[in-house]
């Protein structure tokens, strides 16, 4: 188990870039934001969840060679980041559709635990910034020496508990701040701005030029 792992001078940069990367706002932390804000600490941490299986699903893709290809195809590339970015926009379009009866407090109810883990799981999974993180970053840290699925899979793995970990600490604090949202006539404008945040996630998603600027 240790052979997967690198020196530490190497494993401590390891370490930092993916708490960097982990608490930089991206489609993940934001979509983790919005549901703890708008429905809560329970779904909050549903939605952890949910994107800590999208990003093993991208940690198993780095093992097989899939991210590599995404870093180097422009149309693979692309097929994932507006697959995701479209995804958003529905996310988005969805709630601002919502009935304007439906306040902030019902909406557990209207989109339960299992919807709110996998909305999660897709948003992560189709998510290019973290595949194209494992496919540009990783090889930095292996050994060719040693089996290169094993090493993706162990510092993939442990990249997706740094996240989890800093994602929860997301959702505890935007729900902490949610009861703010839930009184008089700011439960319509928590629902227009979760809705609102979500479409001008896809956007900006769909607005991303390449791999390179993608894992800035």
């Amino acid at each position: 188990m240790t052979d997967l792992i690198p020196p530490w001078p190497l494993f401590s940069t390891f370490l930092l870039a993916g708490l960097v990367l982990a608490i930089t706002p991206g489609p993940g932390v934001l979509y983790i934001v919005t549901r703890s804000l708008v429905q809560g600490r329970l779904s909050g941490l549903a939605s952890v969840a949910g994107v800590a299986l999208g990003n093993l699903g991208n940690v198993l893709a780095a093992a097989v060679g899939l991210a590599a290809l995404f870093a180097v195809s422009a149309l693979a590339f692309s097929v994932v980041k507006y697959a995701g970015a479209l995804y958003l926009v529905y996310l988005g379009l969805q709630m601002l559709r919502s009935s304007p009866v439906d306040n902030l407090a019902a909406m557990p109810a209207a989109l339960p635990f299992w919807r709110i883990f996998r909305d999660g799981f897709v948003v992560a999974l189709l998510n290019p910034k973290t595949t194209v993180f494992f496919a540009a970053f990783l090889p930095q840290f292996l050994d060719p020496g040693i089996s290169i699925p094993l090493q993706c899979v162990t510092l993939g793995s442990l990249f997706v508990m740094i996240a989890a970990i800093t994602d929860s600490g997301y959702a505890l604090a935007a729900s902490a701040v949610a009861p703010v949202l839930r009184g008089g006539v700011l439960r319509h404008a928590g629902r227009k701005f979760g809705g609102g945040m979500f479409i001008g996630l896809g956007i900006f998603t769909a607005l991303l030029t390449g791999p390179r600027k993608a894992v800035e």
